[in-house]
């Protein structure tokens, strides 16, 4: 059989539906009937050594372990379990960053039949008394720590499922660096079960104590007086990024950002990255927005990627090349911002003809050779010509004047 990829239309044949049972630390005396009676029903169980090792040794079924890295093994174990009545076991809620999402995008939901568990979110919002529609939930499992970032708002309380042992201290650290060293942090260890413990602290104090390894950690966000401030909407403060003096300017940025119209789970190209202000923002427009940021300079890359980091949008992708022959291999994008090298032979129509029907494209300029060339492109397919101008109040000797910088010129259009 063929390795699972995520366009993969490769679906395991399976003539009975696969159950997927969510379990939690309280183990086997926790699990509702239902539960336990497909278990028993199972010649196979898939699961984790964790989840597998709660199972009593009446349960009669093989028990198999999902192999590293998990998600292309699925396709394969299924298969070779075919024809046999085969249980997933899993932790918690499955459909709730677990392997439920997997299984149903391999499947099909119709083939799923899923008996779900108290998730270790709903456990820990109970134990705390915070309502569960107003916590924001973040997931380290197997994700970066800068994803932690983007969450941090003075006020919000958000929940961290911890990837182990030394989670904790890790985020902890990553608070004090962002200016979050008052937010109070607890850690909730072994939710549901005998052995459920809790560990207190602020940020600012935390020190790296052994923690259980399943864990989640509860973040009530204090920022420190005078630390930089992340806002939502577009136009993050200038120094919010490392730059070398290639950086879309704050005000274009934001009206840039508006020209492109970022929506949930769509594509930016970001060519010419500079230091990546422009696919950041659109990354951080919705958590399932991404970006590729091209970008020839690879001590720019370099820079790209630790801004992306730091402000919670590390999955940024970031290609070091030239365009537009670095753009040959990507994937067809919904939007497409030029900040620089518009220029360059073949780059506006290379990236023309891979934008599809009623994506948009966005190119800023300041010199009067690229601002003809978009003056001809609108010309030939319409759309907008804007140009900003910001100016900026400075001292003059003892008085207060306005300091003009370059104006932008900006051509948005939607492909027909």
């Amino acid at each position: 059989m063929p390795p699972y990829t995520a366009n993969s239309e490769v679906r395991p044949v399976s003539p009975a539906p696969v159950t997927v049972v969510g379990i939690g630390a309280d183990g086997w005396p926790g699990l509702a009937p239902t539960s336990r009676e497909a278990l028993r029903a199972a010649e196979v169980i898939i699961g984790g050594p964790r989840q597998l090792d709660l199972l009593p040794a009446d349960c009669p079924a093989e028990r198999v372990a999902w192999p590293s890295p998990l998600r292309p093994a699925v396709p394969g174990l299924l298969s070779e379990h075919a024809g046999r009545r085969v249980c997933v076991l899993a932790s918690g809620d499955p459909m709730f960053h677990g392997i439920g999402r997997t299984l149903a995008e391999i499947l099909g939901a119709d083939r799923l039949r899923v008996l779900p568990h108290p998730s270790s979110v709903s456990y820990a919002c109970a134990r705390l008394g915070w309502p569960l529609h107003d916590t924001d939930v973040i997931s380290l499992v197997g994700r970066p720590l800068g994803a932690l970032a983007a969450a941090l708002h003075e006020g919000r309380r958000l929940l961290v499922l911890s990837a182990g042992a030394d989670t904790p201290a890790e985020v902890a650290a990553r608070l004090r660096e962002r200016g979050y060293g008052p937010s109070r942090m607890v850690v909730l260890e072994q939710l549901g079960g005998g052995r459920e413990a809790r560990v207190e602290g602020t940020a600012a104090d935390w020190r790296d104590a052994p923690v259980d390894a399943l864990n989640v950690i509860a973040i009530d966000c204090r920022r420190e007086p005078g630390a930089l401030r992340t806002a939502l909407t577009p136009g993050l403060p200038d120094e919010a990024f490392d730059h070398d003096g290639q950086l879309t300017k704050r005000h274009v940025r934001a009206a840039t950002l508006a020209a492109l119209a970022p929506a949930p789970g769509e594509l930016l190209w970001d060519v010419g990255g500079g230091s990546g202000s422009i696919g950041i923002e659109w990354m951080r427009a919705h958590p399932s927005c991404r970006a590729v940021t091209v970008e020839r300079d690879a001590v720019r890359a370099g820079r790209i990627a630790r801004n992306a980091d730091a402000l919670g949008v590390p999955a940024l992708r970031v290609v070091t090349g030239r365009a537009p022959e670095a753009l040959a291999d990507l994937p067809t994008p919904d939007a497409i911002f030029i900040g620089g090298g518009l220029t360059a032979p073949g780059l506006l129509d290379a990236c023309w003809q891979a934008l599809p029907s009623g994506g948009r494209l966005v190119a800023n300029t300041v010199t009067l050779e690229s601002e003809a060339l978009l003056t001809d492109w609108y010309r030939r397919y319409g759309g907008e010509l804007t140009r900003l101008a910001v100016a900026h109040a400075v001292p003059v000797g003892g008085f207060t004047g306005w300091r003009q910088a370059m104006p932008v010129t900006q051509w948005s259009v939607s492909k027909r």
